[in-house]
């Protein structure tokens, strides 16, 4: 068997080996490419578009032969202001309707002058607690019973632009203090109130 020759070499026997070719690494992209067009494809059709949901409102239609509710019995509207002063009045806004005055260390006058029967029920019911003749669960579904009744006081509180956050928190409290049950914080006077209020706070 002849030996293979290689050439360019002067000084070389005839038994020298023969070097490996390295081959050159090729990957076929071609079936990754037509993967991934399927898959996106497959999504696209797959997948459903977001769509804005509204909800429909329907508004009951307005009778005028219907009577006006029922303003709430025992009511008082407290106008708290500067300086911690509080103005108030009594039932509804009439056009002869006058703010009286007080402040926190005379409030309990004035919010058990119109409440005294529910207040009375409700130390009754404490006294039955202290007692252990009911359970407090008990009292607190009586009192809230008592505090909810028509008879009961029922108190809107309403701060205006110059009044401190620390009074809206006495107020809360005082309305716990005191037995009432039924109240409201609104952060806007009528008009008229807002007329009454500023006459009054002249004598601040």
């Amino acid at each position: 068997m002849a030996d293979v020759q290689t050439g360019g070499d002067s000084g070389g026997g005839r038994h020298q080996k023969k070097r490996a070719k390295k081959g050159s690494t090729h990957i076929d992209m071609t079936p990754m490419v037509d993967l991934a067009f399927l898959l996106l494809t497959f999504f696209i059709l797959t997948t459903t578009m977001y769509k804005p949901s509204t909800l429909q409102l329907t508004f009951p239609v307005p009778n005028p032969d219907k009577e006006k509710p029922p303003r709430v019995a025992n009511a008082i509207t407290l106008l708290l202001t500067k300086n911690d002063a509080i103005f108030y009045y009594r039932g509804g806004l009439e056009p002869t309707t006058q703010l009286e005055r007080t402040d926190f260390k005379q409030l309990t006058t004035v919010l058990t002058v119109n409440n005294k029967t529910a207040i009375e029920r409700i130390q009754g019911f404490q006294k039955d607690l202290i007692a252990k003749k009911i359970t407090e669960a008990a009292f607190d579904s009586l009192k809230n019973v008592v505090q909810r009744e028509e008879t009961s006081h029922f108190a809107i509180i309403k701060p205006d632009k110059d009044a401190k956050f620390r009074n809206m928190i006495d107020m809360v409290d005082e309305m716990d203090i005191h037995g009432i049950g039924k109240y409201a914080v609104q952060d806007s006077l009528k008009p008229e109130e807002q007329v009454l209020l500023d006459i009054a706070k002249q004598t601040l």
